[in-house]
């Protein structure tokens, strides 16, 4: 039997991340974020799910938005989708809205596939809640909500297995999403906006991202004390995001952010709220180090919530550069799972990926494996 499948882009996710503005919510927003010379990215993401899916799946009726939103996309493939909606030049939720009131009206649609980020997946949730199943392939800035596969090629691989029966459950999951505004001024405000059906499949799903558990504290400034006295002179270090590194700048006495990524050079301020480019320029042909600490729960080191540190800037360092700060209650969340990278260039995943030794407090190290999502 043919398969009924609904494709939904936001053409506009992660445009913000890159140059260091932590989302792309608002027209304000994503005009800055042009000027700051962002570029789409949602569609490219959204073409390697694609292509695992059509590889792996005989037949497939589609179901799309007009344009940027999911045509095009689908007419470069010769799936000839079955146009619901076209949407503005200029697409905001309000287009999201109106093309899934339309997904509902379909007899017996199979699953929602949606490519962006939380913003995303919490205005799907807002319209066809536990209607139909979803799967989401992670395109924003902000990716907490565990309704989105680790990587577009394993969004491919899951919709392909739920498409040819081989995933026959799906799991009510929740739809986080970070108020913007206040992520900006490094404040997280998180509320669940939701639920959606999601196909079961925990090899393929990431988890909900998970806070550093309090009783990390004195093992987070340990371990950051440890960093600081391994600082070398007139080197450039790249450090974020996260609240775990937030005591390597306490200590430094230099003024931190939190959620995004900062640049020092012998103990001292060089640039704050580093953008992409920012750091391009800055460390470039210099010698640089990276600090960065996975994502409690989810476990990416790179690929979630620091876009800045792009496949271009990771080109630029050696593993050697790398220093990974963790606590043990954050690699607890993790269960043995190991930490995350997708940087979108398969060849620079795989060239970082292995065992790394990661500060885990002072003098104290714990080897961590790091694969490709």
């Amino acid at each position: 039997m043919v398969k009924k499948v609904a494709l939904l882009i936001n053409p506009i996710a992660g445009m913000g991340g890159r140059v260091g503005l932590k989302g792309t919510d608002g027209k304000d927003v994503l005009e800055e974020a042009r000027r700051r010379g962002a570029e789409p990215e949602a569609n490219q993401k959204a073409e390697k799910a694609l292509k695992i899916t059509l590889d792996k799946v005989d037949q497939v009726e589609w179901f799309t938005a007009g344009g940027q939103m999911g045509e095009d996309l689908l007419n470069k493939y010769d799936q000839n989708p079955d146009v619901l909606y076209s949407g503005k030049e200029e697409t905001g939720p309000d287009d999201t809205e109106s093309f899934l009131k339309e997904v509902l009206n379909q007899d017996d649609i199979d699953i929602l596939l949606f490519v962006g980020g939380d913003g995303t997946a919490r205005d799907v949730a807002k319209t066809i809640q536990l209607e139909i199943p979803a799967l989401g392939i992670p395109a924003g800035v902000k990716i907490h909500s565990p309704v989105f596969a680790t990587s577009p090629e394993n969004a491919g691989e899951l919709l392909a297995g739920y498409l040819n029966d081989e995933i026959q459950s799906v799991n009510e999951k929740e739809v986080i999403d970070i108020e913007e505004e206040a992520f900006r001024q490094d404040e997280v405000v998180t509320e669940v906006y939701g639920y959606l059906n999601v196909p079961h499949d925990e090899s393929h799903m990431q988890n909900l991202k998970s806070p550093s558990p309090q009783s990390d504290h004195e093992a987070k400034v340990s371990a950051c004390l440890d960093v600081i006295d391994r600082m070398e002179e007139d080197v450039y270090y790249i450090i974020g995001s996260g609240t775990t590194l937030v005591p390597i700048m306490e200590e430094l006495d230099l003024e931190v952010t939190k959620l995004g990524v900062d640049i020092i050079k012998n103990k001292k301020m060089v640039k704050k709220d580093a953008s992409e480019s920012d750091i391009l320029e800055i460390i470039k042909d210099k010698p640089a180090k990276l600090i960065v600490t996975p994502m409690g729960g989810q476990g990416y080191l790179f690929g979630r919530g620091n876009p800045q540190i792009s496949s271009k800037v990771l080109s630029q360092l050696d593993k050697d550069d790398i220093t990974i700060v963790s606590t043990p209650g954050k690699i607890r969340t993790l269960n043995n799972r190991p930490f995350l990278i997708y940087t979108g260039d398969a060849d620079l995943d795989e060239r970082l990926s292995g065992y790394y030794k990661v500060v885990v407090g002072y003098e104290n190290l714990k080897m961590y494996k790091l694969k490709r999502a």
